[in-house]
């Protein structure tokens, strides 16, 4: 029969409670400083941490951690990157972006990428602490003025720039088909199509397929 000892039921207890945090951040003064608030809060414990995102690849998965706190822009991989290539092989670890970048296009495309909070770098150390214990605890966390730019995003209202038809082009488009294919789809010529298309990039401000369609599916066109 297999006897688990107390202090070894007391020791795994103790550990479960800390959070494990690793950092992602290329300056050092802030991964020092970010490390110290971390290991000098009880309940929190800052593991590892890296300079750029090749060395997390390198050495964070396989490893028990709760929380990465992940820079965005980075030498290398950038952040999104990191957190887009880091998630799969971490299922069970919460990322939370911490940057100066405030614009949509890094917000969405974080979120996007697996990020489950994103904080500006000026966020108070207590906030800090209270986000790194949210994510793990299930939450998003979000800096005030973040969560406003992401709620007022939702609730916009502005209407479609695209006629009905480049709508439904536009939609094919993500669906994987060619203009060709669009073409027979919707029983159009392929020249008209083009004109579509070339409509679509002019309003949209894109120079590309993949530029249209992500534009679309952020400000929810399609």
């Amino acid at each position: 029969m297999f006897i688990v000892h107390s202090e070894f039921v007391d020791e795994m207890k103790i550990i479960s409670e800390i959070i494990h945090v690793a950092i992602v951040e290329d300056d050092h003064e802030i991964r020092q400083t970010l490390a110290l608030i971390i290991d000098g809060t009880p309940g929190f414990r800052c593991k590892y941490s890296y300079e750029d995102c090749e060395s997390a690849l390198a050495s964070l998965p396989g490893n028990y951690i709760n929380v990465v706190l992940m820079d965005v822009e980075l030498p290398g991989l950038n952040g999104i990157v990191g957190v887009k290539k880091l998630k799969p092989q971490m299922p069970d670890t919460d990322f939370i972006m911490l940057t100066i970048r405030q614009d949509d296009d890094t917000i969405f495309n974080s979120i996007c990428a697996g990020a489950t909070g994103y904080l500006v770098k000026d966020t108070p150390p207590s906030e800090l602490l209270k986000s790194i214990k949210e994510a793990h605890q299930g939450g998003a966390p979000m800096s005030a003025n973040i969560a406003r730019q992401v709620i007022k995003s939702f609730h916009s209202n502005e209407p479609s720039p695209l006629s009905d038809r480049e709508t439904e082009v536009l939609k094919l488009l993500s669906q994987g088909m060619n203009y060709r294919t669009v073409a027979a789809e919707i029983y159009l010529s392929p020249h008209t199509v083009k004109t579509h298309i070339k409509n679509i990039y002019n309003k949209l401000h894109v120079n590309s397929r993949a530029e249209a369609i992500k534009k679309a599916i952020k400000d929810r066109l399609i």
